[in-house]
């Protein structure tokens, strides 16, 4: 085995530098010149822009330019468009009513944007800003997602009718309409999935410099990949060839999804740097997050499952109802349809499937991907319908799961969405977890915590991920002086630890010191290609790519370790253990770094071998890869408060082939501390006027360390993924998809016994203490 390599779990190599501040982050960073840009945005959901005064605001101190979408929109620069087409089920387009980079003529949603003002400081930009005055003539708002649709509701677009986005669905209504007719037991919950405020731990950020001389714009900013955003600021704000943009990603600190997108921010500082040939900061503070980072979930979901008189399921019904927010993100349509209908049934066979998917347009931030994107709205609604079905037919959550598993023999096999499960095991995954969660002993726990005065409840997922994202990425090896090795990739670090999880695969495959490699990755002019990260991605298409570039690393290298040790190509032999290249049958051998360096100083090599072990390959996967898992929570609830504790959680997750086990570890425990705050705390409330009620760290309900249980126990259970050939499958969204019907299915269970049959998200100490008093 070659130390720190796969299936090692090796300290992160980004760690010292990090907890030790020599990060750099986008604010870190300060060019010569730099000017400042602070964002105008609107204090209304909903109103008509009848004027804006800009004359008290341009002649402040320090005011170089206050930039508005009249300008922008000269210049065809003022539309964020939205990447994702879609059909809706009458074969027509979905709605396209534009997104403003800046409003000239209507504001839709608190903190909708409306001119942003550049100045020789931070504190004069914004001071310029309270001197616009902009009139509005107020309108009505709509907030309800269950509403948004209904008549004689206020249209956020004029052109929209019913405020609806799309009418979108998947499979035929009338034939599980008939399965639903005929079925022996019918289950069906209304459930709400609601909307979450993303919080990365930095800010969105940007630096825009435009240098006249090479015609070149260079952006400076925390992303998820900076490929996307290159293309859309040369196309769509710029109107210049790709070439004369770069996006250079520094540390990024947390993204979640959230900074996959194509903001107003961006394209407003990119266009006002080219404008006015200065480079211009804008860093984005935590009430800019509230109110303009995109946010995540918000569905209305009413799902039913049919089942025969064996408990077996006939067929499965949904119709949710998204709310996209006042615009159309950058791939917000994708999310409630296409991404959530592939996990849809769930790891069950479900023979029959229809689901209907609303989104509608609302007087609120845009919503797109959160981590999970779709498939965390998803599970929850398999989830709990097999805990209120095992309740209604009077069976255990176990055994009613037990009984629909797609069984391993199956496999691979076809759901009723199209998507083929290549690999899994899930009832050994299941009795795994159980056998850790001693489920079968529950009772003496609950007897003891009824002994304290409190409820306690147990309650399981069985989750399966579909990873999403661009199917190809690329992997570039350079042997460098000195002995480094570099390693180019076109996914994006933003806490991951990718810097330690590649170096070991390259270490593993090549034999290079794994101290040796270093990881280069977010600069669009040194890479010249990439899918960024999102959707699980990263792993299961950069690692096989860096095997493909590594194959070609070693056929390199028995051409030249032949020519160097003079014998035949053919008869050597490499060992990646040792990482040496050998006569076949001797002990004549040669290092991989010696070869590196002697072809190096060779200068001109024979005919017809490698000028060096150089190497480039892309890699595309065939299909997704599909990690599942069951999780199962433990709950105890004070009746006297309504306070929910998690006070044990068990997790078996198979994530295919593991590179590094502490890795994968820490992302789903971090996962789960997210789902905690969903299932639990976190709530994003708006008020019949628009205006945000829970706009800060006061009114939101952030996790804390202490919502994330002690007692966790972590397995995982390696049954390889067949599309890939290292086998892997992704793991980064694991937890925050199985954590909240977990906890939800374990509260469910602790409130049954006073007749409660269902809560939504988030549980919350109020809410739970409500329902018991009308119970009692």
């Amino acid at each position: 085995m070659v130390k720190f390599g796969v299936n090692q779990s090796v300290n992160r190599v980004e760690d010292d530098r990090l907890i030790t501040g020599s990060g750099q982050y986008t604010d870190d960073i300060t060019l010569d010149g730099q000017l400042y840009a602070y964002m105008l945005r609107s204090p209304v959901a909903h109103a008509k822009i009848l004027s804006v005064d800009l004359e008290e605001a341009k002649n402040a101190p320090g005011v170089v330019d206050i930039i508005t979408g009249e300008e922008l929109a000269a210049d065809n620069a003022n539309e964020l468009p939205c990447m994702i087409p879609l059909k809706n089920r009458d074969g027509s387009d979905r709605a396209d009513p534009g997104h403003p980079v800046l409003a000239t003529d209507e504001v839709r949603y608190v903190g909708d944007n409306i001119a942003l003002v550049i100045a020789q400081s931070l504190s004069q930009a914004k001071d310029a800003a309270e001197l616009i005055f902009v009139d509005f003539d107020e309108l009505g708002a709509v907030t309800d997602t269950a509403k948004a649709a209904n008549s004689g509701q206020p249209l956020v677009h004029q052109n929209v009718p019913e405020n609806k986005a799309f009418d979108w669905e998947h499979g035929s209504a009338d034939e599980v309409e008939s399965i639903f007719d005929n079925a022996a037991h019918v289950t069906s919950v209304d459930l709400i999935n609601n909307r979450v405020v993303v919080n990365s731990m930095e800010p969105r950020g940007l630096i825009a410099d435009w240098d006249p001389a090479e015609e070149k714009m260079t952006i400076r900013m925390g992303t998820q990949g900076g490929w996307v955003l290159k293309g859309l600021l040369a196309k769509a704000i710029l109107h210049v060839p790709e070439e004369q943009v770069r996006v250079i990603t520094p540390d990024v600190g947390g993204a979640f999804g959230m900074k996959l997108f194509f903001y107003s921010e961006l394209a407003s500082v990119v266009w006002a740097s080219r404008k006015i040939g200065k480079p211009i900061k804008w860093i984005g503070e935590r009430s800019d997050a509230f109110l303009s980072d995109t946010q995540g979930r918000d569905h209305v979901t009413k799902a039913e499952l049919a089942f025969d008189d064996n408990h077996k399921i006939l067929g499965m019904r949904v119709h949710t109802y998204a709310n996209l927010g006042a615009y159309l993100s950058s791939f917000g349509p994708m999310i409630p349809t296409m991404a959530a209908l592939k996990v849809l049934p769930g790891v069950y066979d479900i023979p029959a499937l229809h689901y209907h998917c609303t989104g509608v347009f609302t007087n609120t931030v845009p919503v797109d991907a959160y981590r999970g994107a779709g498939r965390p709205e998803a599970i929850y609604v398999i989830e709990r319908l097999m805990d209120t079905a095992a309740n209604e037919l009077g069976i255990g959550p176990e055994e009613l799961r037990r009984k629909n598993f797609i069984p391993v023999e199956a496999i691979p096999y076809t759901t009723a969405t199209g998507c083929i499960y290549d690999s899994g095991e899930f009832e050994r995954v299941m009795d795994k977890a159980l056998e850790n969660a001693a489920w079968n002993d529950f009772g003496s726990r609950k007897a003891a915590s009824e002994s304290a005065g409190k409820m306690r409840g147990m309650g399981m997922c069985f989750y399966i991920e579909a990873t999403a994202g661009n199917p190809t990425e690329t992997a570039t090896i350079r042997f460098e002086e000195n002995d480094i090795v570099t390693l180019a990739v076109g996914t994006q670090s933003s806490g991951q630890g990718h810097s330690t999880a590649y170096a070991q695969v390259l270490a593993d495959r090549i034999g290079v010191p794994f101290e040796n490699i270093r990881i280069i990755q977010g600069d669009t002019d040194k890479i010249k290609s990439g899918g960024g990260t999102g959707g699980s991605r990263s792993l299961t298409t950069q690692g096989p790519a860096i095997h493909k570039a590594s194959d070609e690393v070693i056929d390199k290298g028995m051409q030249l370790a032949g020519h160097f040790l003079e014998a035949a190509a053919e008869d050597i032999e490499f060992s990646a253990a040792e990482g040496e290249f050998s006569i076949a049958g001797t002990d004549r051998k040669i290092g991989i770094l010696e070869i590196a360096h002697r072809a190096r100083g060779l200068g001109q090599l024979p005919e017809g071998l490698a000028e060096g072990l150089d190497s480039e390959a892309s890699f595309t996967v065939e299909a997704f890869t599909y990690p599942n898992g069951c999780h199962i929570a433990e709950v105890e609830i004070d009746p006297q408060t309504g306070t929910t504790e998690v006070v044990r959680y068990i997790i078996v997750d198979d994530f295919g082939t593991i590179v590094n086990p502490a890795l994968v570890r820490h992302q789903v425990i971090g996962g789960i501390g997210q789902g905690i705050g969903q299932a639990l705390t976190e709530n994003t409330v708006y008020d019949d006027d628009g205006q945000l009620l829970t706009g800060s760290f006061m009114d939101y309900g952030m996790p804390r360390a202490d919502d994330v249980p002690l007692d966790m126990l972590y397995e995982t259970i390696e049954i390889p993924c067949t599309m890939n050939p290292m086998g892997v499958k992704g793991c980064g969204e694991a937890g925050c998809i199985a954590a909240p019907p977990a906890i939800i299915n374990a509260t469910v269970d602790a409130l049954k016994e006073k007749g409660i049959q269902h809560i939504d998200m988030p549980a919350t100490p109020l809410k739970v203490w409500n329902l018991l008093q009308q119970a009692s």
